[in-house]
């Protein structure tokens, strides 16, 4: 039944606003509102109970300060999702692991091929699709303007450094991110992919031991083993993101060359580390002279109105390098990147050059055209507002079909979730059982190098959330259940 016709509590003292408050609280208690479901507008609310506008704003702020409901701009206020966050670090100290890398592409490619196959539902890669996520549209328009107005531009061949265009517009909007870029010291990469390979390979050599956050991003695995990297797994909290602490004893015991890590809505874990955070870890990798390789593919992804500055705001001496890609906001098939190298930035052209020479110049000026004309920030704001409203959503999913005892984290931004099972799951034996009813997910192991979080699993929610994805989802958290009760027996 609505909220409006929940009986009003009869304690005396209450206000008005509490008394509206504790009937909300009940209804979502008792699942008459149920997660990722709409509250009653305010003006609504205040005519079918008869109380100010004033009094109900009251009364859903006292709700938002107990974390059971949330304002989306524009949109309203929805209840959120009923779920545990991980409530500590996934790990407790530093380990060395040499990646395998065999295990981690045959499970890639097994989520590959299953792409193939049709009537396949992917929960699992983080690749959004469509004219919900991308403004392809436009993209062409622009497109065929540019080369309307220089039919010459594909018949030449691009030379670094590339577009100026677009790299005058990467230093400006760098600007959001706390930084303050110069369009000279961008180079333009194949993607962030690119980017990261490029950094480990002018920063480190055969054998070094790079400092990893664990859980970490899937791909970087097979990219250490290829560059005969190890890997020193860095306890990550999946709310706080890299324990700072560790990384300082670990660069004062001088046993890592580099450091890669996401400060900004971490893959797999979706959360953002707090600003002092930064501050020290920019400040340390300055004082030991140990390079950080910050990952910012998600940074613009950001739920928040106000940006969270990169790591990369607080480098003085240039030790920090800045890698990440338009692949997941505006044209994935693109492959437009970039960096920005600080001390190593000479050795960084260099590499590009030998590695891919220069981006495609028509593809790199209608990404700067785009930019320029200040469409990116309109369709910015309504992706991050799309993808919030996903996440909440999907999470609220979790909460009804998954076992209790499943965790999830709450993301500061993008569209990734990452899921502690109950103990005892294996979500290596649950990755093959869906893969068989043409589902796809990313168990955990994948995320680290020493093969931990057997028990965990990400989910992308960068997906139509149609009857489809539902019913894949459901029949995912059916299929955790099945685990379980087979331990039981």
């Amino acid at each position: 039944m609505p909220p409006e016709s929940l009986p009003r509590s009869t304690a005396a003292s209450a206000t008005l606003y509490q008394q509206l408050a504790e009937d909300l609280s009940l209804a979502i208690a008792r699942g008459t509102l149920p997660p990722g479901s709409r509250l009653p507008s305010v003006r609504r609310t205040s005519q079918s109970r008869q109380l100010s506008l004033n009094t109900v704003v009251a009364a859903y702020r006292v709700l938002e300060d107990r974390g059971l409901i949330e304002a989306r701009p524009q949109s309203g206020y929805y209840v959120r999702a009923r779920l545990p966050s991980p409530a500590r670090p996934v790990m407790t100290q530093s380990s060395v692991a040499k990646p395998t890398e065999s295990k981690v592409l045959d499970l890639i490619g097994a989520v590959l091929d299953a792409q193939q196959t049709p009537g396949f539902i992917d929960l699992a890669l983080a690749c959004p699709r469509g004219s919900d996520f991308y403004p392809g549209n436009k993209l062409a328009r622009l497109m065929g303007q540019i080369l309307r107005r220089q039919p010459g531009m594909v018949s030449t061949y691009a030379l670094p450094p590339g577009s100026e265009r677009l790299r005058v517009q990467i230093a400006r909007r760098s600007m959001e991110l706390g930084m303050a870029l110069q369009a000279e010291n961008i180079i333009l990469t194949n993607g962030c992919m690119e980017a990261l390979q490029l950094a480990l390979r002018a920063v480190t050599r055969p054998g070094d031991a790079v400092g990893l956050e664990s859980p970490t991003y899937f791909n970087l695995l097979p990219l250490f083993a290829s560059l005969g990297l190890k890997a020193v797994e860095i306890p990550t909290d999946p709310q706080h993101g890299l324990s700072v602490d560790a990384v300082e004893l670990l660069l004062s015991e001088g046993r890592i060359s580099a450091l890669v890590a996401m400060p900004n809505v971490h893959n797999p874990l979706g959360c953002s580390m707090p600003l002092e955070a930064k501050k020290r870890l920019a400040r340390l990798v300055n004082q030991y002279q140990v390079p950080l390789i910050e990952d910012g593919l998600y940074a613009e992804l950001q739920f928040s109105d106000t940006q969270a500055p990169a790591a990369k705001a607080f480098d003085e001496d240039g030790w920090i390098i800045f890698c990440t890609s338009y692949t997941k906001t505006l044209a994935p098939d693109f492959r437009i990147g970039w960096m920005e190298g600080g001390r190593f930035g000479a050795a960084l052209r260099k590499l590009k050059f030998a590695s891919s020479v220069a981006q495609p110049m028509v593809l790199s000026e209608t990404l700067g055209a785009f930019l320029e004309s200040g469409g990116y920030d309109h369709h910015l704001r309504a992706l991050k507002r799309h993808y919030a409203q996903h996440v909440e959503k999907v999470r609220g999913l979790i909460a009804r079909h998954f076992p209790a005892g499943t965790r999830a984290t709450d993301p500061a931004g993008g569209f990734l979730i990452w899921l502690e099972l109950p103990e005892g799951c294996d979500s290596v034996a649950l990755f093959h059982a869906a893969i068989a009813e043409n589902i796809s997910i990313m168990p955990g192991p994948l995320y680290s190098p020493g093969g931990r979080y057997r028990n965990a699993m990400r989910l992308s929610c960068c997906y139509p959330l149609d009857e489809r994805y539902v019913a894949a989802l459901t029949r995912v958290g059916m299929l955790v259940q099945q685990q379980l009760a087979q331990q039981g027996g």
